[in-house]
């Protein structure tokens, strides 16, 4: 089996478990190029189709080809899509992201998903982080608990050895599924050109200049690039030194200030 199977075999057997230990689930779908390639393997492991809803955390300043793929593709890979929006702060007119960026990640996205876990009493979520895009997210399990405050307790994480991983915990809210842990960023463009997978466009070089991120459009800037296919990326990504989150809003990117927005309940 070659090493991009296996990669994604050990999602497929996480997703499994997770599923058949918690079955009011959920997955978490941003349109990125890891959430997409998690649903695409969401939809192998369940046989074409997912058993659970996929949560959008729309914030309603995400870019404009964010929202039309995920239109599409909601409507053609069949998915019980749920969009979720924190209504109230969208009202109040002090919370935006052409403000104080932690302020609008917690209200914006940590507190709508708090929202919609209390509404529909999710006991696990799926999500696409993996151990090198971010040094906080380097400090996740591929199983972790969260308590009914959202609260991430890094520093007593049960450990993970193998593929024995520590699903239980009596002191838990919710579970958050990391099935995707084990990727790095170069695997999942490997993985995209070899299963064809649908991207967003912004992935790709426009007059110089492409994203490696996407989120909200005022918290992302392109880099420099001339990839303009997916096989052009790969290429890329086997020679930069430029970190992939280097695009982000550093304001909230800073190591402190991404735990602090991780230990409330930040995705």
């Amino acid at each position: 089996m070659d090493y991009l199977s296996e990669l994604e075999q050990k999602s497929i057997y996480i997703m499994r478990e997770a599923y058949a230990r918690e079955r009011n689930c959920a997955l978490l779908w941003s349109m990125g190029k890891d959430s997409t390639s998690m649903v695409w393997i969401a939809r192998k492991a369940f046989l074409g189709t997912i058993p659970f809803p996929v949560i959008h955390i729309d914030t309603t300043y995400k870019f404009k080809e964010i929202y039309a793929f995920r239109d599409a593709y909601a409507k053609k890979w069949q998915l019980d899509l749920m969009i979720s929006k924190n209504e109230a702060a969208l009202r109040d007119k002090t919370v935006s992201p052409h403000q104080e960026k932690f302020a609008c990640c917690n209200a914006l996205k940590t507190e709508a998903l708090k929202q919609t876990v209390a509404q529909h009493g999710f006991k696990a979520l799926l999500l696409a982080i993996r151990h090198d895009e971010h040094g906080i997210r380097a400090k996740e399990r591929f199983f972790s608990p969260r308590d009914d405050s959202f609260a991430w307790h890094y520093e007593s994480q049960p450990a993970e050895v193998w593929d024995l991983y520590h699903a239980a915990s009596a002191d838990r809210h919710h579970m958050r599924v990391h099935p995707m842990l084990h990727w790095t960023e170069v695997d999942i463009w490997r993985y995209v050109q070899r299963e064809r997978l649908p991207v967003v466009p912004l992935y790709f070089s426009r007059r110089g200049t492409r994203f490696r991120s996407i989120g909200c459009e005022c918290c992302c800037r392109g880099v420099a690039s001339r990839a303009r296919t997916v096989g052009q990326i790969v290429r890329e990504l086997e020679h930069t030194r430029e970190a992939e989150r280097s695009g982000r809003a550093q304001d909230k990117e800073d190591l402190y200030t991404m735990q602090k927005l991780r230990s409330l309940g930040y995705m």
